[in-house]
């Protein structure tokens, strides 16, 4: 999983920046050469979706074509990546909770501390467990050169549906330099919001919710070079992000098409619980750097360490009246200790370029989900991952690139002996307690990938990939479901996704246009069915296909005139009882458009457009929707931003859902789980200023 971060590379001239990436093969190199669809978002972009909204499930679901539309929550869940869970990376380190996903893995770093963000689909062999539908890597800001530069800013938002007790505001401040052979850069973010209120003037249900949420990041990167070739750079983030609310959810449903909203708490429906969110994410990383250690070959050497707290939602579901307990509240806890060797070298032969990169990924992950009242739903997992990879790319003649890989993947899961819990949904609706023996779980297993990418002519230049990806993921909802006394009898094996691609990217003057499809398949995927017995969704493993394509368009009208639009379609069966996917794996065909104008030198204007379709692929089951399979009707989303700067001062404003559209996010539709039917935010406003000096 070792990344080279932006920082510790010679970089090119910034109008070249964004043409460069560093997720596909782990070491920088351009995007007209990768044979395999990527999306970045460079930091200009990142930017002016901050304006109307610093969210980065909402930039992401509006920028990254095969990625799902926002939930409008602080959750994930229900938002794949072409179908699949993406493993989200803070400069290549993993954020995401594999072993048990909690589905909290992008809200780990305020967006202010970001460069840009590569978005790597598929399934690959080039990184470890959990990115069987491609990556997510965050790249940092880079080290300043020079004196230093310093911004900050301050912001203001609020409900123009029913503003009371909706105003929020946002602070921010960030400074880079260097000093001698010393450079550094640090962020700080701290952002508060007020009430969340929908189209229609209520206040949003608060599973997941952002209502009252109060979210603060640190990051920090130093840099030291000894010599021209040699640097050690070292970057620490503390992200949390609490809601604290004293309200509670009047709780809908789906089927009958009644909303969830929340109302102040009282004696007959008091609150319960404690803050939810992140309460205390820690990222540390060291890197070093010898760019020549021997001849043509470059040297990284990367440690990091984690530890992530999150906490979920009091709920209901974790009751167990028998023993005095009338709901739960879990908590995902994981520390990660990570090291990371990678070679890079690079050889000519006439009219071939090629490169070689190779190396180690060592992996400690150590997982559980505890409920805050002291009982163990998920024991805790005690992963080791070893793996070995060898990525190759062969420039010939300068037309084509091939590029091929092979990771060797060893991974022994240690679990002691545990006890399920015994849950009840209603006094006649419980879960039956099992007493499972433990032992260490190992898997192996050899991944390859190989491309092909025509770059001879701008006008078409085609691609076709093959590549594979090794995955456990969400082992510990296995475990906390077992109805078996032996661990080795639950089908905890890992999946293997195989995933096909081809496309092409078209340049024709001022128009740049990309295609791809792509198909993925897995023998053994990961579901689940409602037991109506007790009141559990048990997982279901059965082989897998899902399948689709994405368009991309992005138009240069003129020096102040910037059009962009992309679709995306997907669907996904199982392929042992010929049935499609749910709504949690398989998003709802998804356009998005942006018209970004600069009518002054010191003035733009920003609209984005998001249209999510429709899909409408199962039957109710006894007059009722179930789980993730409600259908989803189409709505569209306009958002508006705006921004002048007067010498250093910068002012701005943006508005989400400028038009007021009244409608659930596709996750509100589909899913039919307590709580989650909450409408989308209405209409909101931004307003706020940055001065840089």
């Amino acid at each position: 999983m070792a990344c080279f971060p932006l920082a510790a590379q010679q970089m090119p001239a910034d109008d070249k920046i964004e043409r460069i990436i560093v997720s596909g093969s782990r070491v920088i190199e351009s995007i007209d050469e990768i044979p395999a669809s990527v999306t970045l978002i460079d930091r200009k972009t990142i930017e002016e979706q901050m304006l109307v909204n610093t969210q980065l499930q909402s930039i992401l679901g509006l920028t990254v074509p095969g990625l799902s539309a926002a939930t409008g929550t602080s959750s994930d869940s229900g938002q794949t990546l072409r179908g699949r869970q993406a493993l989200i990376m803070i400069d290549g380190v993993p954020q995401s909770t594999p072993l048990r996903d909690g589905a909290l893995g992008s809200r780990t770093l305020d967006p202010a501390a970001i460069e840009r963000i590569e978005v790597i689909k598929g399934a690959t062999s080039i990184f470890g467990n959990g990115a069987a539908g491609g990556v997510i890597n965050y790249i940092t800001k880079r080290p300043g050169k020079g004196e230093l530069q310093a911004r900050v800013g301050a912001s203001a938002n609020m409900s123009l549906v029913k503003a009371e007790d909706t105003l929020g505001h946002r602070l921010e401040a960030a400074a880079d330099g260097s000093l001698g052979k010393f450079s550094y850069v640090v962020t700080l973010a701290r952002e508060e919001t007020g009430l969340q209120r929908d189209a229609e003037g209520d206040v949003i249900g608060l599973q997941y919710g952002l209502s009252d949420n109060k979210a603060q990041n640190l990051f920090t990167k130093l840099a030291y070079q000894f010599d021209g070739d040699k640097s050690l750079q070292a970057s620490y983030s503390y992200y949390e992000s609490q809601t604290d609310s004293d309200l509670v959810d009047v709780v809908g449903d789906v089927n009958t098409g009644i909303k969830t909203y929340a109302v102040k708490s009282s004696a007959d429906n008091p609150l319960k619980g404690e803050p939810q969110g992140p309460r205390g994410n820690h990222n540390l990383m060291l890197k070093y750097t010898d760019e020549e250690i021997f001849s043509n070959t470059q040297l990284t050497l990367d440690a990091y360490g984690q530890r992530i707290e999150n906490v979920f939602f009091f709920s209901p579901v974790l009751a167990n009246p028998d023993e005095g307990y009338d709901g739960g509240q879990s908590m995902i806890k994981s520390e990660k200790m990570g090291l990371r060797g990678l070679l890079n070298t690079q050889y000519q032969w006439q009219d071939v370029e090629a490169t070689f990169i190779y190396g180690t990924d060592l992996l400690n992950d150590v997982t559980s989900q505890p409920l805050l009242d002291g009982r163990m739903w998920v024991p805790e997992m005690d992963m080791s991952n070893r793996a070995f990879f060898l990525q190759t790319k062969w420039v010939i003649m300068d037309d084509f690139v091939i590029k091929a890989g092979i990771r060797d993947e060893s991974i022994a899961l240690e679990v002691d002996d545990y006890h399920t819990l015994k849950l009840c949904r209603k006094a006649d609706q419980c879960s039956v307690p099992m007493a499972v023996k433990g032992d260490t779980l190992d898997y192996s297993a050899t991944t390859y990938n190989l491309g092909l990418r025509y770059t001879g002519n701008s006008l078409f230049s085609p691609f076709i990939n093959y590549s594979q990806g090794a995955d456990i993921s969400d082992i510990g909802r296995l475990l906390r479901t077992a109805t078996v006394a032996d661990i080795h009898d639950i089908r905890t094996e890992a999946s293997i996704i195989d995933n096909y691609e081809v496309g092409f990217s078209s340049k024709l003057d001022a128009l740049f246009f990309t295609f791809a499809a792509f198909r993925s398949t897995s023998e053994l995927g990961t579901s689940n069915v409602f037991d109506e017995k007790t009141g559990v969704y048990m997982p279901v493993r059965a082989p897998q296909k899902i399948w689709g394509y994405e368009a991309t368009a992005d138009y240069e009208v003129n020096d102040t005139l910037n059009l962009k639009a992309a679709y995306s379609w997907l669907e996904g069966k199982d392929t042992e009882t010929d049935t499609y996917l749910d709504g949690k794996q398989i998003s709802a065909p998804k356009f998005t458009a942006a018209v970004n104008w600069q009518p002054l030198d010191n003035a733009s204007l920003n609209l984005t457009y998001l249209l999510v379709g429709d899909r409408d692929r199962f039957d109710k089951v006894n007059g009722k929707w179930v789980g993730a399979q409600a259908p989803v009707h189409s709505y569209d989303l306009l958002n508006l931003s705006a921004s002048y700067r007067l010498g250093q001062l910068k002012l701005f404003a943006g508005i989400e859902n400028l038009l007021n559209r009244d409608y659930y996010s596709a996750r509100s539709q589909v899913y039919t789980y307590s709580s989650y039917n909450t409408k989308a935010l209405g209409t909101s406003l931004n307003l706020g200023l940055q001065y840089q000096f």
